[in-house]
């Protein structure tokens, strides 16, 4: 007969190891000297991980590149990109709501600042902030940011690029034929005004294609389609001041030549003015007026804040987030995966460094319903000189593959960052930031008043 004693001996032992094995790998950070046999490394443990500081570069491209750095006490770091043509400021003022944090609490510390974003590039702090602290708990934790939101649907993301338009269709078809010879396999153009605005008759007097302007618009798309082929998905966006019946006029207009969506079609009557449309009711009312895909949402931030009435009311076919304005990695996927539940797949904006692209990667692998993502810097040769990893070229054959290294995947090259700066000084320290800006409500220190016997005190 067995002994019950020597039994609950063995499993007590065997618990105990099982709880050690937890210990050590919940002190253990990415970066740190990899454990030794009879030994564990208390160099870095993340419970003890606090944020330091938070500093800032901005890069000059097409659209400046604002990148920001999470400093912390234990020397991981943590990058981040503000939206592409915004201002790293914008990050900045976030500052001393987050110094002093434990970094790795990503959602509280994201509820705290969350009143103070809006839509546009107004999103750019909140989602730099988002970026950086999952940049941050992937190193801790050594696994990559996609696995920090999620499981992983696919392990290399599509990208479609922007082609830089032509008045000549000859020279546009010929533009996007090479980007078909570089390995591309989903296409968008631009159908600007400005293209036809030499041609008689072509714009009205508010700037917007007439109907023999929408002829002239055809001439390109026909010419793109026969240097591409009619079996490759073509997107098309910028298209001028539209009002929403502009908008049903150029969407009909393209149904013959098979859109893959028309994007941002609704300018007039918008949040402000462009591409940040609040408007649900104007979007339905197009999208039920054509067959041709309906596109946006490069501009808006959030799910209840923006793209949570479009969804609802099913009022577009492809929500079109960015996430360096949608909210970074954890907002965008939420925004995703409530489409996903209404239908909608999910298309990419993306016009930033190689700092947020890859964020946007890691996002994009643990969404279900995904077409596609922008890469705005294919015509930048030195976009990707700007990191040492992940692995170049970064996009081949029209393709990002998602990595598996620990946080994003992304280590600057700091010479070369330095080479491109807008702004002098490479991650300079920002005692400027660091008194509350941006605030709801804090009291102060004390101050002189009556006590509740009558007495003059300066206490708080």
């Amino acid at each position: 007969m067995s002994n019950p004693g020597i039994k609950r001996r063995s499993m007590f032992r065997m618990m105990a190891g099982t709880a050690a094995i937890s210990s050590v790998l919940a002190d253990q950070a990415a970066g740190e000297q990899p454990l030794q046999s009879g030994g564990v490394n208390k160099n870095s443990a993340p419970s003890q991980l606090r944020i330091t500081d938070m500093r800032a570069i901005r890069i000059a491209s097409n659209y400046d590149y604002p990148i920001i750095r999470i400093d912390t006490n234990q020397g991981v770091y943590g990058l981040g990109e503000v939206r592409d043509a915004g201002n790293e400021g914008m990050a900045l003022v976030l500052k001393p709501h987050i110094v002093g944090r434990n970094p790795l609490e990503i959602e509280p510390i994201l509820d705290r600042v969350r009143n103070f974003t809006n839509q546009r590039r107004f999103g750019g702090g909140y989602s730099a902030l988002d970026i950086a602290l999952h940049d941050i708990a992937g190193k801790v934790y050594g696994v990559p940011a996609w696995r920090l939101i999620g499981s992983q649907y696919r392990n290399r993301v599509r990208c479609y690029c922007d082609t830089t338009e032509s008045s000549d269709p000859k020279v546009y078809a010929a533009r996007m034929a090479a980007r078909k010879k570089m390995g591309f396999t989903f296409f968008k153009m631009d159908i600007m005004p400005s293209m036809i605005r030499d041609r008689p008759g072509g714009l009205n007097t508010r700037g917007v294609a007439t109907a023999k302007g929408l002829q002239m618009y055809g001439e390109h798309i026909q010419a793109v389609r026969d240097a591409i082929g009619w079996d490759q998905p073509l997107a098309a966006d910028h298209f001028g001041p539209l009002d929403v019946n502009d908008a049903i006029r150029h969407a009909r207009f393209f149904e013959q030549y098979e859109l893959a969506w028309a994007e941002d079609l609704l300018q007039v009557g918008t949040l402000g003015s462009g591409d940040a449309p609040r408007n649900w009711r104007a979007y339905k009312e197009i999208k039920e007026a054509t067959v041709t895909p309906i596109n946006t949402g490069e501009s808006l931030f959030g799910l209840e804040e923006g793209f949570r009435p479009l969804i609802e009311n099913n009022a577009v076919d492809i929500i079109h987030p960015d996430p360096l304005t949608s909210g970074g990695i954890r907002e965008t996927k939420r925004i995703s995966d409530f489409a996903s539940m209404y239908g909608i797949p999910t298309a990419v904006h993306f016009a930033g460094s190689p700092v947020g692209c890859m964020a946007a990667v890691h996002m994009i692998a643990t969404i279900k319903d995904f077409l596609v993502m922008e890469n705005h810097a294919v015509d930048i040769p030195w976009w990707g000189d700007l990191v040492t990893k992940p692995a170049k070229p970064i996009i081949q054959n029209g393709y990002i593959t998602v990595p598996d290294t620990p946080g994003i995947g992304v280590e600057l090259n700091e010479e070369a960052c330095k080479e491109h700066l807008r702004v002098p000084g490479y991650f300079e320290p920002t005692p400027q930031f660091d008194k509350y800006i941006l605030d709801e409500y804090r009291t102060g220190g004390p101050y002189p008043h009556l006590d509740e016997n009558g007495k003059l005190v300066n206490a708080r």
